[in-house]
């Protein structure tokens, strides 16, 4: 059967298969190489404290939330967009160069 991209949407190569990992908003369990990945920086203090923190000179510690997202939950909050064969094709000749 004939199929949609060279990579199949995978991001993995030669390697054999890969570690799962669970979606963020609907609990699939997707390969890691095929999810997206969403990281934020995320602050324990309010942001007007932390402002005038800032200006004191204070070091304020933030913590990275990632978020591992299945292709249809990625597509549903606008992380990804669904593009047509011309468009796929066009940023394939792209990254070529």
């Amino acid at each position: 059967m004939p199929y949609k991209r060279k990579s199949r949407g995978r991001s993995k190569g030669s390697k054999g298969r890969g570690s799962l990992v669970q979606c963020s908003m609907c609990g699939e369990l997707v390969p890691r190489d095929k999810a997206k990945k969403v990281s934020r920086r995320v602050s324990f203090i309010d942001p007007q404290l932390a402002r005038e923190l800032r200006e004191k000179g204070a070091y304020i510690a933030s913590n990275t939330q990632v978020a591992y997202y299945c292709i249809s939950c990625a597509v549903h909050r606008g992380i990804v967009k669904v593009r047509s064969k011309e468009e796929r094709k066009r940023s394939l000749v792209r990254r070529r160069l």
